[in-house]
């Protein structure tokens, strides 16, 4: 516990350590979080989307499956690199603010997707085509890696404890809201230039647009304000040690490790179970419907796009009801879900029936909701405000590797295996991890971030949180109190034990 929290914790909790939140000021921090997000997801859905065009445009002597894989494999190696990212960014957050931060990172991320659009192609200038796409998409992931995690805590740390998870649930709104367009941008096109302009140029057009959006984002986070947890931590810091402001808020990763262990790990198991259903029914499955199951691009696109806009609807109810029943229903229901369904959905995609197809990708669309609709509120309760962005960062990104080789692993096993059900086993793995994940975490619906005073969005907000806060206070008082006399009790009987010992040996007084 740092100074500033112990100082919190030993002063009597009073009205003034609630604080009430502007409302305008939290819309247009989670609208910045939001489109931000949308970018970053719109990249990596135009990249999903036309995976099968780079292919043939960066690997053009491969066969068609070694091309797929290929472009897949570009995918996911940016995952890598996504832990330092996580780790400058986080620092670089918990030092100088998530605002400062969340602005550079959409700037890098504009940045190098737009460059993947103007890449020259294989034919043209060899094997450095390849290399610079690699190049591209590895300064993405780096970005990447504070993106995410540094919206989440931004959103977090801006909403009222009793809303939390309807307003963080927005941040993966955006996430989808720039899949599905990404995926109408690469159709729209596609239909109207046809497939040879569509590889010869048009391809091209979905990169370029990063740099508008980029220009938005930045101008929607630069006009937002650091968040309040961030700026009471500073203020805190300053009352205590005007020294400790320049130098900190510092922390080792072994001290993280050592401090927070179980947070770690359950952050770990949360962004697993979600991260790989994400990209394998976002990323992979448009590939698994051309590749495998021979539906033309374009319609197996156009039926990724309605299940997502299905789950625009979800998202946010998902949130909405996480702050009345809590986070852990939904992880678990989502992973059980995952686990018995996962074999009848895929059945249901190789149907070969239209109607069984969407039907099958609908009940993946909606097990995912359960999970991402409570990830974004759930992830920054675990850890305080000194080190929530660099701690949560690190360990979101150490695992979203992992997530990352979906994609790929996926669509290796099912050419090695030449099995269409491998997708499905390789979801029941996850979903048990989601099971472990659900059962070990702590509830963190209704309460403050770790460390943080409660946030209210209203004074009458405000004093009702004061109350539960104190009744919480009591209930707990009365439960060290009860410990206390079990102790007491267990301490005499030992005494007795100690004594009638004593009393049979003649030598010991």
């Amino acid at each position: 516990m740092s100074t500033g929290e112990s100082a919190i914790r030993n002063e009597p909790l009073q009205i003034e350590h609630i604080t009430v939140l502007d409302k305008a000021k939290v819309k247009k921090a989670v609208t910045a979080a939001a489109l931000g997000n949308a970018m970053e997801w719109f990249d990596f859905g135009v990249y999903g989307f036309v995976a099968y065009a780079l292919g043939k445009v960066f690997f053009p002597d491969a066969s068609p499956s070694v091309q797929t894989i290929a472009a897949l494999a570009t995918f996911s190696v940016p995952f890598l690199v996504r832990p330092l990212g996580g780790v400058f960014f986080g620092v670089m957050g918990d030092r100088f603010g998530r605002q400062k931060v969340l602005s550079a990172t959409i700037i890098l991320m504009a940045i190098s997707t737009f460059c993947i659009g103007l890449i020259p192609s294989y034919e043209s200038i060899g094997i450095l085509a390849p290399i610079l796409l690699l190049i591209c998409k590895l300064v993405q992931g780096f970005s990447v890696g504070g993106e995410y995690t540094g919206a989440a805590v931004f959103v977090a740390e801006f909403a009222p404890d009793r809303k939390r998870g309807f307003l963080s649930s927005w941040l993966d709104f955006g996430s989808i809201v720039g899949f599905v367009t990404g995926a109408g941008v690469v159709v729209l096109l596609s239909s109207i230039l046809g497939e040879a302009r569509f590889l010869e140029w048009g391809w091209r057009v979905p990169f370029f647009l990063a740099a508008p959006l980029g220009l938005i984002g930045l101008y929607l986070r630069h006009a937002a304000e650091e968040t309040p947890a961030f700026t009471e931590q500073l203020e805190r810091m300053e009352k205590e040690d005007q020294d400790a402001v320049s130098g900190a808020p510092g922390i080792s990763f072994r001290e993280i490790v050592s401090k927070y262990w179980r947070s770690l790990l359950v952050c770990v198991g949360l962004v697993l179970v979600t991260n790989v259903t994400y990209y394998m029914l976002l990323t992979y499955m448009p590939t698994y419907l051309s590749h495998n199951l021979h539906y033309s691009e374009d319609h197996g696109v156009l039926i990724i796009i309605v299940v997502m806009v299905g789950m625009l609807f979800v998202q946010p109810v998902v949130g909405w009801a996480s702050d009345r029943i809590g986070r852990r229903p939904f992880i678990a229901a989502g992973s059980i879900g995952l686990l018995v369904t996962a074999i009848p959905a895929f059945r249901l995609i190789n149907s070969g029936n239209i109607g069984l197809i969407f039907l099958g990708l609908l009940l993946l669309a909606v097990l995912l909701n359960c999970l991402i609709g409570v990830m974004a509120s759930t992830l920054p309760a675990m850890f305080p405000t000194r080190v929530r962005y660099s701690a949560l960062a690190t360990a979101f990104n150490i695992s979203v590797i992992i997530c990352g080789l979906t994609p790929t692993a996926a669509a290796w096993l099912v050419e090695a295996t030449q099995n269409l059900m491998m997708p499905a086993y390789y979801l029941m793995v996850v979903a048990v991890i989601g099971l472990v994940t659900a059962w070990y975490m702590r509830e963190t619906a209704n309460r403050p971030l770790r460390g943080d005073t409660p946030n209210a969005s209203s004074r009458r907000e405000a004093r009702e949180l004061l109350q539960q806060a104190y009744d919480h206070i009591e209930s707990s008082v009365e439960d060290l109190d009860a410990q206390i006399d079990e102790l007491q009790a267990r301490v005499a009987e030992l005494q007795q034990r100690k004594q009638a010992l004593v009393d049979r040996h003649p030598g010991l007084e």
